[in-house]
């Protein structure tokens, strides 16, 4: 598999891990573990596709792989029909705020709308022009001609039977109406029309007043209601031929974060009455994963568990105890890798590296077993050493191998008085054996 990597994606993956983040492309080829992790958000997905509604947070330590799971269960769902989006949470993007916040938090992840076709984001304008294609498409198919003078009235009929569905819920006759108004200033080549109905959808406008000298609405999209549009555009996905929305939003930490207890705690609100929509089922075809740190969830002064109202709803259950995990509950705690799993990755991205760069990979068995038995060994180490912090420092390793001549693996890492950096040196030295073998500065890691 490794061998077929494109060099865009080699690139993407070492480039993005090398820096600690998280690369938007080739996760398949470095994704382990998380198996039953994995299997619980599927379920979801699955759910989601079928009419329901989903809200999970995600929560570990940072570096742990929060980020990489949410990219990684962002890639299957675009590949599986799904709408996606995400943002990360910061000062300026939260969920509620006197400054529209949480209307920043909207515009983010309608900037970030993607889909199969879009899977970096804009893909808005191109859903509705692929609608509108496929409603022409059908009806030609039906016998109508290109040609025909009535093709575009037929085709506004088939557009306002779909959004006419929708003016039953809760905004769903200003998001109707816009989205008619699209299509008629689409026929028209109204380009400044499509600018407006497109700037009216993504929240861009910031007075009734402005909106209404383009478009034939009463309300806008602003800071207290912008979950209800999220919905609507979960719904109007199903519509046109998507399976659902799923919202990815990340470094939840920072609404834990917030100095003002008042900001704060109207934040959880916001988060609160999100939570029991879905929950309760308000909500269709929407899929809503917040990751943060445990901080974020469980510190009783400034966290989740701060508002009594979220702590009754996302507290473990009695039953739930070390060796047991409740994989229905509202909170997925990311477990760490296992040694097993982090020396299958080492071997990926060894592999990975050794493609891209064009040489035969010169690590074996036993200097894998020789890196991990460094990285482990600090006091602590296997309760607070992080994937992000792991796949660092292993490529900038193999960059320094590569890159300098007369280096090896031995020579780098493995001699007298020498420190990786962060992890104490394991011994004083020892000659190369063959992958898999031993050689006596080397003491054995169990895997």
């Amino acid at each position: 598999m490794t061998e077929a990597i494109p060099k865009r994606l080699s690139a993407a993956i070492l480039n993005s891990l090398s820096a600690g983040v998280v690369p938007r492309t080739g996760l398949e080829y470095v994704a382990v573990g998380r198996k039953r992790e994995i299997e619980t958000i599927l379920r979801d997905l699955e759910s989601v596709g079928e009419g329901a509604a989903a809200f999970r947070f995600i929560v570990g330590r940072y570096g742990s792989g929060k980020s990489f799971f949410l990219q990684a269960i962002r890639n299957y769902a675009m590949d599986n029909n799904f709408l996606v989006a995400d943002v990360d949470l910061s000062p300026e993007k939260r969920l509620a705020g006197s400054s529209g916040a949480g209307l920043a938090t909207y515009r983010e992840l309608m900037q970030r709308l993607s889909a199969k076709l879009r899977p970096e984001g804009g893909a808005l304008e191109g859903m509705l022009q692929k609608w509108i294609n496929s409603i022409k498409l059908e009806l030609i198919k039906d016998g109508a001609s290109p040609q025909d003078e009535d093709l575009p009235s037929r085709v506004e009929r088939r557009i306002f039977e779909t959004v006419n569905e929708m003016e039953e819920l809760t905004h769903g006759f200003d998001f109707a109406a816009v989205v008619s108004a699209y299509y008629r200033f689409y026929v028209n080549a109204d380009d400044e029309g499509k600018k407006a109905a497109l700037k009216w959808l993504r929240g861009e406008f910031s007075s009734k007043t402005e909106a209404r000298k383009f478009l034939p609405v009463g309300e806008i999209i602003a800071d207290e209601n912008w979950y209800e549009y999220a919905k609507l555009i979960a719904a109007f996905g199903f519509r046109i031929g998507y399976r659902g929305l799923l919202l990815f939003i990340d470094e939840g930490v920072n609404l834990c974060k917030i100095a003002n207890r008042q900001s704060r705690e109207n934040n959880y609100e916001k988060l609160l009455a999100m939570f029991n929509d879905v929950m309760q089922g308000k909500a269709e075809r929407l899929g809503i994963y917040v990751a943060g740190t445990p901080q974020f969830v469980e510190d009783e002064r400034r966290g989740l568990f701060s508002y009594a109202a979220l702590k009754s709803r996302l507290g473990d259950s009695r039953f739930v105890r070390d060796g047991y995990t409740d994989f229905g509950s509202p909170i997925l705690h990311l477990a760490r890798l296992s040694h097993e799993e982090i020396y299958i990755l080492l071997e990926r991205l060894r592999d990975i590296h050794a493609v891209h760069y064009g040489y035969e990979a010169q690590l074996g068995q036993r200097e894998l077993a020789a890196f991990m038995e460094l990285t482990f060994s600090t006091p602590g180490a296997e309760e607070f050493i992080t994937p992000r912090e792991i796949t660092r420092d292993f490529i900038g390793l193999l960059n320094i191998i590569h890159e300098e001549s007369g280096v090896d693996f031995d020579t780098l890492v493995y001699r007298d008085g020498y420190r990786v950096k962060g992890f104490a040196s394991g011994g004083s030295g020892g000659n190369s054996t063959d992958a898999g073998g031993e050689s006596d500065g080397y003491a054995s890691f169990d895997l």
